[in-house]
């Protein structure tokens, strides 16, 4: 929810579009496969497998686990990726116990509950590996962690569970307006902003620039905007100069960042890094100024009642 409200901000069009490419990028680029899939731990007699899993050496099991063979064998599971099993076998336990099989069959412990992914063409990342794929892609994948949780037993497996941090790329690598105040900026004086976009920007008349506190939740939210043509008082080719009137300023100052509005886009498509404004000069200096005779004598009471008024 709170994402879509994020993506709303930056106009409905715009957003819808933006939503669902990424939608379909990742029904088309991943593929996640997990639950019981009943492989099993082939050739190693029972002692053996439970004798590694007591000794804590999962390796010695690793190279004769059903799924890891066929996955060099089998075309249909070229690509699947997993992340290293480094947890105990989660197949089969007595009801609400950590012991493995009793029963007459005494089942040979095997690691049936597996998640597995594949991605076509999208970086993949193992928590053990120190760089990533450079291959070009829309997002990357990597497995944070792959865990089972022994602390369950209504079941005869234990649950296994696997966090993935899904990271998209930016889908614009360079801003498409780049926005930055001119100079010191004061709530008492007219200000200028210098703005430049990339070849071919689909610009309009409608365009604006908005000024906005810091963490703005919405494209509303600007303290005051100025049209970038009507506004426009100076061009060095592509670097054009903007100025906000004072009196739309907000008088006590604080951080601000300037957004740009593309009317084509219906689309915020430029934001400045974070400025200060300054505020204006107290209220007392500017009674003062416009009452120069009272300088000397001035009640303070009275001034404190004027200003809480």
């Amino acid at each position: 929810r709170a994402f879509m409200s994020w993506i709303h901000n930056l106009g409905e069009l715009y957003a819808k579009n933006l939503l669902l490419h990424i939608v379909f990028t990742f029904l088309q680029s991943v593929v996640f496969w997990f639950g019981d899939l009943n492989f099993r731990i082939a050739d190693h007699g029972m002692h053996f497998v439970r004798e590694a899993i007591s000794k804590s050496q999962l390796s010695l099991l690793w190279e004769k686990d059903q799924l890891n063979l066929a996955k060099k064998k089998e075309g249909i599971l070229q690509g699947f990726m997993e992340g290293p099993l480094l947890f105990k076998p989660t197949y089969k336990f007595d009801l609400h116990s950590d012991t493995y099989d009793t029963s007459e069959k005494k089942r040979k412990p095997a690691w049936t509950d597996r998640i597995l992914w594949k991605l076509k063409n999208v970086s993949q990342v193992l928590p053990e590996e120190d760089t990533k794929s450079e291959e070009d892609s829309p997002f990357t994948v990597a497995l944070n962690n792959y865990i089972s949780h022994m602390c369950y037993d209504i079941s005869d497996h234990k649950p296994v569970t696997g966090t993935f941090m899904l990271q998209f790329k930016p889908l614009v690598f360079a801003p498409l307006v780049t926005l930055e105040p001119e100079g010191e900026w004061s709530a008492d004086k007219e200000t200028v902003l210098c703005y430049s976009t990339v070849p071919d920007f689909p610009s309009s008349t409608w365009d604006w620039i908005g000024l906005y506190k810091v963490a703005f939740r919405h494209i509303h939210d600007y303290a005051t905007y100025a049209w970038v043509k009507d506004n426009e008082i100076s061009r060095n080719g592509n670097v054009k100069q903007v100025y906000i009137n004072a009196d739309e300023i907000p008088r006590d100052g604080g951080k601000f960042i300037l957004c740009y509005y593309c009317h084509n886009l219906q689309s915020l498509t430029g934001i400045s890094q974070p400025f200060q404004i300054n505020p204006a000069p107290l209220l007392e200096k500017n009674y003062l100024d416009e009452n120069p005779n009272e300088s000397d004598g001035i009640n303070r009471s009275k001034w404190s009642e004027m200003t809480l008024e």
